[in-house]
């Protein structure tokens, strides 16, 4: 797992280690995507996405998951979109850690703006679903994220760091977490924050994690950023030092992303 570029490096979505007592294996950028079935098997493939040098995984929805796991390279990552916070019981239309491991995914996206808004899925509850899936063996990819009223409002930090808050009050090992920033204002609507907004609130974040968790955490965790990522916005976007990869919907659909 893991992510960290460090300061002064120019490489785009790849990273070095900064200190030797630091896990190599904390030290991959991210790159996750959504992509749908026909994708799979004909952009997906090892000698067309280069992961030697950071980890991919794809967000495939519930009904691909075994489909996607079969198709993509070993080396690819599969997450699943959603999980829910309990093993078993009377939730129809939910799905379980356990059966997301059942088709040999190791992934999960939890948090993610739509469950937020769509769904109106509470920060509780998210802090719920994060507690059981860690418990259950899945690494969690888990977003955070302002609204735009909430941006002009200036209260950017307090809605982030209580979405972090109560993520992290589930958290005991954080070797298996990614935090995703994904300003709400800028997901399919063709805005995206610009680098030095995302950095800006990338490092506020990796500064909340060193002053209420501990500052070996802030310094191994992924904070990866998401809104409207394109090929052109995702270089310069990575060229910021608390940017540690990416999480790319819409772009994601259209196979020359991956170029």
């Amino acid at each position: 797992m893991a992510t960290r570029r460090a300061s002064g490096s120019s490489s785009r979505l790849s990273m070095a280690p900064r200190s030797p007592q630091t896990p190599k294996l904390l030290w991959t950028p991210l790159l996750l995507i959504r992509c749908p079935n026909p994708y799979l098997s004909s952009v997906l493939k090892p000698n067309q996405v280069p992961i030697s040098r950071k980890e991919v995984v794809c967000g495939a929805p519930s009904i691909y998951l075994d489909f996607a796991r079969q198709k993509l390279d070993a080396k690819i990552g599969v997450a699943a979109q959603n999980c829910y916070k309990v093993p078993k019981g009377a939730f129809t239309g939910e799905i379980s850690p356990a059966m997301i491991k059942d088709v040999g995914v190791t992934w999960v996206i939890l948090g993610h703006s739509e469950r937020r808004h769509v769904f109106g899925e509470s920060d509780e509850l998210i802090g719920q679903k994060v507690a059981h899936a860690l418990a259950e063996g899945l690494g969690v990819i888990a977003c955070i994220g302002e609204k735009l009223d909430e941006r002009e409002a200036g209260i950017t930090e307090k809605v982030v760091f209580e979405q972090t808050k109560a993520i992290a009050d589930n958290v005991k090992d954080w070797s298996k977490v990614v935090l995703a920033y994904e300003p709400v204002w800028a997901i399919g609507t063709g805005k995206t924050a610009t680098p030095q907004q995302a950095q800006e609130v990338h490092e506020k974040l990796r500064g909340w994690l060193k002053s209420h968790v501990s500052d070996a955490v802030a310094q191994s965790t992924r904070i990866i950023y998401g809104g409207s990522v394109t090929g052109p916005t995702c270089k310069e976007l990575a060229s910021q030092h608390d940017v540690d990869g990416f999480l790319v919907g819409g772009a994601s659909l259209k196979p020359e992303f991956v170029d």
